[in-house]
Formats: C-alpha cells, structure tokens, sequence
C-alpha cells in the first residue's frame, strides 16, 4: 500500500499496489503519519471536481420498497411462484409454498414464547434445510437472528449470547451437545409442538427500522462486536442484487458462506425474493476443486458467490489442469480481500465472455456490499487495471475518499474511505462509544441523521470513477476473506499467566499467502511453548484467528522513539523440537511422491512421514489443493474427513495403497495409528468452514 501523494492524479493512478508497498517500504517508516504531513501539500480542489467526488460519482439514488421487511419480499414471491423449487440440501428439496408454510409455524411457536421486533434470537446450527426455515421464522417472528457458528469455541458463542442477552437459542439437539451452561431458552428446530403450530403467515409489529440480523465480527479488545444490521438497509442491497444480477426463477444459486458471515445473506435474501432456487452446498463439496466444479455441473447451478480466496484456487485449476467451468454457470461474484491481477487475467484467457465477473468490497457495516465492479471480458481484457479496482457505491450508497480533517482528495490520491447511505449499520450492539466513533455526522448533507462509516480503509479515486483499495490504517487484516482485528488476537494471547507481551502480524513470504505469526514475551523465568499458547488461544478465538507460528522474545524491538518497530521482527526460524522427536524420513516411492507434494506445497523441507500437514502450516486451501494433487497422481479422491482423520503421509499412503475406496470410514481405520493428531475440535470444523485455515508450525518455515 502506498500514502505518497503525488501531484500527478493519472500517473500515481497508475501505480500497482505492489509497486506503492515497495515504495512504501524503501521511503516510509511509518506510512500513515507520511500521509497525515502531506496533507497539506495537497493541490485544492475545483468547482468541477468537487462536484464530480461529492455529487456526480455518489448519484445512486434509486427506488426500493423502503416500507417493507426482508421477509414480505419473500412471502410475496412465494404468492408468485408456489410451486417453484426454493431450496435444496442433499438429497431433499423445499417449494417456497413448502418452506414459507415450515417457516411460518416455528414463527409462531417463537412468539409464543415473547419473540418479537429487537428481541435478538440465537440460531446455532449446521448447514441444512432447518437452517433456511430458522433464519426466516426468526424474521417473520418479528425478531433478529444472531447467526453462531458451532464450531468456534464454547466460550467465543456464550460471550455472544451473554452480550445479547438473547433469550433464545434455535439448535439441533446434536449441536446443543456443545452449548451447555447457556441461559438462553434452547429451542431444537425438530422439537415436538412446531408441526402443530399454523401455517400463515404470522403477523407481527416489525417495522423497517428494526434490526433483522446481528453479526459479531472481530473487535480490538479481545471480545467480538456485534454489527445491527436493520431490515431497510437488508432490502436495499437484495433489491440491488436482484436486479444488478438478473436474478430469475430459472437460476440456481449457491449458498456457500457460512451463515456467521454477512456473505450467507448476499447469497440467500436476492434469490429467495426472486423466485430463484437456492442451493446448499455440502461439507464434502469443497474437498477439492475437481469435486467443486463436479458438484456446479451436477446441479446445474447458474451463480455462485466465492471468497475471493477460494475463487484463486478455482481459477489455478481451470488454468492449469484445463478444467472446465460448468456451460450452466453465468454469473460469478467474488469478494472479501484483492484478487490477484494474474489471476484475472488466466480466468479472461480461460473463460471468456460467457460468464460475468464481478469483483465486490463492503464491510459488515454497511450491509454486505457497499462497491462493485464488473471485472471486463477477455474480449476487453486491454482496459483492464493493473490492480483490479473494487468498483462504484451501489444503489443509494455514497463513497467519500477523505483526509484526516475530512477533506476530499482529489483524483489518484490516496485517503481513508468513508460510506453513507441506507446501508449503514444502526450500531455496534450495546456499544454506544464504538458506534459514535465509527458512525459520524455526514459533512457533506444535510439531512437529519445522516451519518458516515468510517472504514479505516485506505483507498484512492482512479480517472475512471472506480475505487483501487489500497490497504487499511490500522492493524485490521483479511485473511482468505476474514476480517481480523489482530489486537483481539493479542488480548486473548496477553490473559495468558506466563506471557507479559504479545504482538501479531500478518507475513506474506510467498506471494499470495498471509499467515499470522505471534510475537510473545514470557515473564522472567517463565517458559512457553508454542503448544500451550496454541491451546490457550484456541479456547476463545475460531481457528482462522489462531496464528501460524509462535516466537518467543526477550523483548520485542523498538524504534527511535520508543514505539514498536513491527518491521524489526524477526521471520519465524523453523526448529524441529517437537517434529524432531517423531521424524521418520520417507523410503517407500509413495512416501516420496507424497513428501514431495507436501514440501511444494507448504514450502517445507524436509517433510517425514509422520509430520502432521497443518501442524507444518496447511490450512484448508492447501488442503484443496493437496487433495487435487493425490487425485492428479494417483487417479483417487480422497475426502477431507480423510486428511482430517489421517494428516501424515504414511497414514494418507496407508489409504492411498490399500485400497480404490477412499471413504472416510476407511480413513478413520488407518488414523488410529501413527501421530493422528490435528489441531480442529472436530471433524466438522473443517468441513464446515468456508476456508477456515488451521493451527499450524511451532516456530515457522524450515527450509
């Protein structure tokens, strides 16, 4: 990310985000307060231009049903299209007659017992029909849905409900398993009485304004935030969605977030109110790309919204293995960190025109998306940026890049973005000092009430119109689509009894994949190791929040002016320690074609045969990838309930060799021998995360 300002608006347009880090890292010490001096050698803006920023480029003022909650839009399509397929899981499939009548009944059953307009309800379950019918009875309830995921922590999820005091908590009775000690009513989505109740629409005193959903995100204080989302602003980006991406009875959408991210919600709310069917992906969907792209032509599926991390693993398997993306497929949305210019560029030789693609950018705060920008064609491919930029404010959302005093900046200089528009969130929840800092008054309109989110985005105004994110301002990072706040890591990391300071960072050694890395100071005479503080943290974070390396310092580095100098921290050392008393260097072929994948693959040399693939730094994308490359080899398919059960290569090439069925059943009779331990609670924690990575290495990369 580059702060220079230039007094060339085109010609610093043109610099890439990796030319702007290096320069950043050759001039600028500290690159915020460089930004922060040469704001005032900045050229003042025109009339024109000002009009243009504030006026001209902020003009998405459109009609939509401002009068209406999220759930009449969808009981409205279920009067249009009755009959039509709404949903489909597994081998089971809802019309929108069928899933409105399900819903409606635990609607009532919920305002039995006192659910209503800001009453927030639990709702902690796995990915399923029950799923849909929860989040839809909770809204026609009149209440607002705190979407949990089961497999973070039991702690992470009761902070959740104790901050919100939720009163209920919709579950499965195999998932509450988890959830004991909660205050919370548990209601089971299949407990005896909802099939009793009516199946009409329930009536409620829901208005617009109410909250329809709380999202909890990452918070610099060790303990999450929760984000109020209200039902105007979730029916404006629906309507936005569904008529930007032509959404039609015929389309068949996937729904592959999991429902604790804002992203289930783009997926979900246009197409039930389109009259499109949604489509549930599986755990076992994403156990490689091949069975991904196997599953989208099975199901005919015609649009699907990816973390852009996850679309890079698509679009190096169309290129590279030349897989094809299924003719069904129209439309392909992407989002949650910068796609790699490279990248596009394969998809546009690859895939041509006949499938769209577009490159999005929000925060939870402003509903989902706030920018869009439909990336060009192969045919176009000369015009487009060098970076790809994340588009213009949706409809009636306003963007403003701003200086420190709230100045706008002109053309090609970089600022901190600032949103406006129905899509703000109403608040932090039950945090009326994070709210008042982070939501200001709008300078530049003069309506009641208007506000601005300030985003601690650093972006800059291309000649095109279009936004080029640049980085952030803060220690906020994304890692394959996750929003962390790395001072929460450090919070959680400093309650430990023996550590006296602690500091994450983001590396990114090789191109394209960040991990986190801890910086730890023990108190005098204390030792720690990197498996303590690897269990300690994962009692309270989810696993994407744990960090891949652990270093262990005397003290952590200064600079000049006594502040923390993050650039002096020294790259992780790999040492063997624990791995060294369990090496077992691989003999058999199989074992050294597989320890030759692995060591490509996670840029660890040497690998032995009973190294553990996530305690060596995999995380679910190499797994993708891994699981591509046994198939490519060995023309087999294993599943991750088999790398999960099995993470070392003799117990894979146990699999691999003794027999064609590469079930889980058989990789769980293979585990029971051999080092079988993996950092995940569970099985499921895998299959269910959207690319949640693992706990990794004890001290970094050994080469």
């Amino acid at each position: 990310m580059d702060f220079q300002m230039s007094h060339s608006p085109v010609q610093n347009a043109a610099l890439t985000a990796r030319e702007q880090q290096q320069r950043q890292g050759e001039e600028f010490a500290d690159p915020l307060t460089h930004w922060k001096q040469q704001q005032s050698a900045l050229p003042p803006l025109t009339s024109a231009a000002r009009q243009q920023l504030l006026v001209e480029w902020n003009d998405t003022a459109v009609t939509y049903p401002e009068d209406k909650c999220i759930h009449h839009l969808f009981e409205e399509q279920v009067q249009r299209t009755p009959d039509a397929v709404a949903l489909v899981y597994e081998d089971r499939q809802l019309t929108y007659q069928q899933l409105n009548q399900r819903a409606n009944q635990l609607a009532h059953y919920l305002q039995r017992l006192g659910v209503g307009p800001e009453v927030p309800v639990g709702l902690c379950v796995e990915r399923s029909i029950e799923m849909i019918t929860g989040v839809l009875a909770i809204l026609k309830a009149g209440g607002a849905y705190i979407p949990l995921d089961p497999t973070n922590p039991k702690e992470r999820l009761s902070f959740i409900l104790e901050d919100t005091h939720a009163p209920i908590l919709l579950t499965q009775k195999h998932v509450a398993e988890g959830l004991s000690g909660q205050s919370a009513q548990l209601v089971f989505l299949d407990q005896d009485g909802i099939s009793q109740e009516s199946e009409e629409n329930p009536t409620s005193s829901v208005r617009p304004e109410n909250a329809a959903y709380i999202i909890y995100t990452s918070g610099t204080t060790g303990t999450p935030k929760g984000v109020v989302i209200q039902h105007t602003s979730l029916v404006n980006y629906s309507e936005f969605a569904r008529m930007t991406y032509a959404l039609q009875p015929d389309d068949r959408v996937l729904q592959f977030a999991t429902i604790s991210f804002d992203a289930s919600a783009e997926e979900i709310y246009p197409c039930l109110t389109s009259g499109a069917t949604l489509v549930l992906r599986t755990s076992s969907m994403i156990d490689s790309v091949s069975l991904f792209l196997q599953k989208c032509q099975e199901w005919a599926l015609t649009v699907l919204d990816l973390p852009t991390a996850f679309w890079h693993e698509l679009t190096r398997k169309i290129a590279g293995d030349a897989a094809m993306l299924p003719s069904s497929v129209r439309l392909v949305i992407i989002g949650g960190e910068r796609a790699q210019p490279e990248l596009v560029a394969q998809w546009q030789s690859h895939v041509g025109q006949r499938v769209q693609l577009v490159n999005t950018y929000g925060p939870t705060e402003a509903t989902i998306v706030a920018t869009m920008y439909r990336v060009p064609t192969s045919a176009e491919a000369d015009s487009v940026q060098r970076e790809v930029p994340i588009g213009r404010p949706i409809a009636n959302a306003q963007v403003y890049v701003l200086d420190q005093h709230l100045h706008v900046v002109p053309i090609g200089v970089s600022g901190e973005l600032y949103i406006g528009g129905v899509g703000l969130a109403r608040e932090y929840f039950n945090r009326p000092d994070l709210t008042a800092e982070k939501f200001i008054s709008h300078p530049f309109r003069a309506e009641s009430g208007a506000r601005l989110y300030k985003t601690g985005d650093m972006v800059r105004y291309l000649p095109t119109g279009d936004l080029e994110f640049l980085g952030r301002i803060d220690h906020q990072v994304k890692i394959r689509g996750y929003r962390i706040e790395l001072g929460e890591i450090e919070a959680v990391l400093e309650q430990h009894p023996s550590v006296q300071e602690a500091v994450v960072i983001v590396r990114e050694d090789v191109p394209g994949d960040k991990r986190l890395v801890a910086y730890v100071v023990p108190y005098r005479e204390q030792t720690l190791t990197s498996s303590e503080l690897r269990d300690s943290a994962q009692k309270q974070l989810p696993n994407y929040m744990i960090p891949t390396a652990f270093v262990s310092m005397k003290a952590l580095p200064l600079s000049s002016n006594g502040k923390l100098d993050r650039r002096a921290l020294p790259a992780p050392e790999m040492t063997r320690r624990e791995l060294d008393e369990t090496f077992v260097a691989p003999t058999l072929a199989v074992h050294q074609q597989l320890a030759h994948i692995w060591e490509e693959l996670l840029d660890v040399r040497p690998v032995g045969i009973r190294d553990n693939f996530f305690e060596l730094g995999g995380h679910s994308l190499l797994a993708v990838r891994l699981v591509d490359q046994i198939e490519q080899v060995w023309g087999k398919r294993i599943s991750a309930t088999t790398l999960l059960a099995g993470p070392t290569i003799e117990q894979l090439a146990s699999v691999l060799v003794q027999s064609e069925d590469t079930n889980s059943g058989t990789a769980s009779a293979h585990a029971k021998s051999g080092n079988s331990r993996h950092p995940f609670s569970s099985v499921r924690t895998l299959l269910k995360s959207l690319v949640k990575p693992t706990q990794h290495i004890e001290t970094g990369n050994r080469k």
